[in-house]
């Protein structure tokens, strides 16, 4: 069979992730590939630690990009902080705490889970509950921004609590990275991973990690090899060192590299806390327009994540069919829901590059095109305009 050219149609991306790639990314991604160890490509390393250190608010040495999508960033928190035998507090609230727990038992630890509804913040209370009664638990690992559900959790109260009963922090930070307050050093994160699909407006396949001091202590001194090769930190530090002289690890993804020192750029161009404004001020819009039209959020409003906002499903309407229209009629893709969920909420993102005021007004208009007797008709584009022009 005769296989021509791949060429996508163009589409409004406004689901879970990824979101829309800004032109200036992509135009990165296709500058000429130079090898891993070139001079000027180093050169360019050291800028995307730097500018990432700032995405992050952190001053982590061991601030790199993992050469993989946000699981394998993921894998490489775990992996490197914890060893077989050990007893990891896990708190789940949606589908990515459990990718959390997977982790934890296939490395020979014990996971003790500590659960709270989809669609609510981790509870505090339940986790310092799980640290009284697990006094030998070594790490705390929770997600910050739930992507399944859109709901946020409290991570400086979350560290407090951690550090109060001598455990390590891992936190994902996928969908928070660049779209709502993140700090790793005030709020005493010891280990983090993050993607660059979502707020960065960057490609998928890299993962941004950050470990501190304490986090590294832990790492030096294990009493196993990590079991992977490929994530283990004592020998990527050899070619993310701050040194000029690199060790060769792996081929770096030289061309997403570039992409991604462009979206660090474009981050520190726009400012970080005003990118973090942008996202919520965003929400603020697409909300009005939601919720005129009749559509309620899920998640209670202080626990709200602006750059994923997990909404009901009107009443008597087909989930698959509406997103289907959305699709194939308007080039718009939002999210389904994910386990608990699944069929009963759409997850519509506001991230990145995706979150302007053009594609807010597309979703609505679209929505009541395919919604039609279902919803409140012609009332959200004046809604959510109202909410821009404050």
């Amino acid at each position: 069979m005769a296989v021509s050219s791949f060429n996508p149609p163009i589409r409004t991306l406004m689901g879970p992730g990824p979101s829309d790639v800004h032109p200036r990314i992509l135009e990165a991604l296709s500058r000429p590939t130079i090898g891993h160890l070139d001079p000027q490509f180093v050169s360019m390393m050291d800028e995307v630690k730097t500018m990432l250190q700032y995405a992050f608010q952190t001053t982590n040495e061991l601030t790199i990009p993992v050469s993989a999508p946000g699981s394998a960033g993921m894998e490489t928190c775990f992996v490197n902080l914890v060893e077989p035998g050990d007893k990891v507090i896990v708190c789940q609230n949606g589908v990515f705490g459990g990718r959390m727990k997977e982790n934890v038992e296939r490395i020979g630890a014990t996971a003790i889970m500590v659960q709270d509804d989809w669609g609510k913040a981790v509870d505090p209370e339940k986790v310092e509950d799980a640290l009284k009664a697990n006094p030998d638990a070594k790490v705390v690992a929770f997600v910050h921004a739930e992507t399944s559900t859109g709901a946020q959790s409290d991570a400086k109260t979350l560290c407090e609590l951690a550090h109060k009963y001598d455990c390590l922090t891992i936190v994902d930070a996928v969908t928070s990275l660049g779209g709502s307050e993140l700090r790793v050093d005030d709020w005493g994160i010891d280990a983090i991973y993050s993607g660059t699909q979502k707020c960065l407006s960057c490609t998928p396949g890299i993962s941004p990690v950050s470990f501190n001091d304490r986090a590294i202590e832990v790492i030096k001194n294990r009493k196993q090899k990590v079991q992977s090769w490929f994530m283990d930190l004592n020998l990527v530090m050899g070619y993310w060192g701050g040194n000029a002289k690199r060790a060769y690890h792996h081929t770096a993804p030289v061309n997403a590299l570039y992409s991604f020192h462009e979206a660090l750029v474009m981050l520190q161009n726009e400012g970080l806390e005003n990118a973090w404004q942008r996202h919520y001020n965003n929400h603020l819009a697409l909300r009005a327009g939601l919720e005129a039209m009749g559509i309620n959020f899920v998640v209670d409003e202080a626990d709200r994540l602006p750059q994923l906002n997990a909404v009901s499903i009107p009443e008597g309407v087909d989930d698959a069919e509406v997103r289907g229209k959305l699709l194939n009629e308007f080039n718009l893709e939002i999210g389904a829901g994910l386990g608990d969920l699944a069929g009963k909420v759409w997850r519509i993102g506001l991230m990145g590059h995706s979150s302007r005021a053009e594609n807010i007004l597309l979703c609505l208009s679209a929505l009541e095109a395919v919604l039609g007797n279902s919803i409140n008709s012609g009332v959200s584009l004046a809604a959510a305009q109202q909410q821009l022009t404050k």
